[in-house]
């Protein structure tokens, strides 16, 4: 017997949308850094580029470049 399970897709609400951009180029931020009460947006490729340095002073940081990434 064959049983045929359906899987409802999961419904995600990310918080950054199209409209944030990157503070060091522009392109769509899927990354916000909160640091000294400011927040910060980044591509996924400058939010890497600073992270190590960035995590150290940040108060929080918010990480949406799963995003990317196609469910399969």
């Amino acid at each position: 017997m064959n049983a045929t399970t359906e899987r409802e897709p999961s419904t995600v609400e990310y918080r950054l949308t199209a409209m944030d951009r990157c503070d060091s180029c522009g392109a769509q931020a899927y990354i916000a850094a909160e640091v000294n009460g400011s927040e910060l947006l980044f591509c996924a490729h400058h939010g890497r580029k600073y992270e190590e340095k960035l995590r150290d002073v940040a108060t929080s940081w918010h990480d949406e470049t799963a995003r990317l990434v196609d469910a399969v």
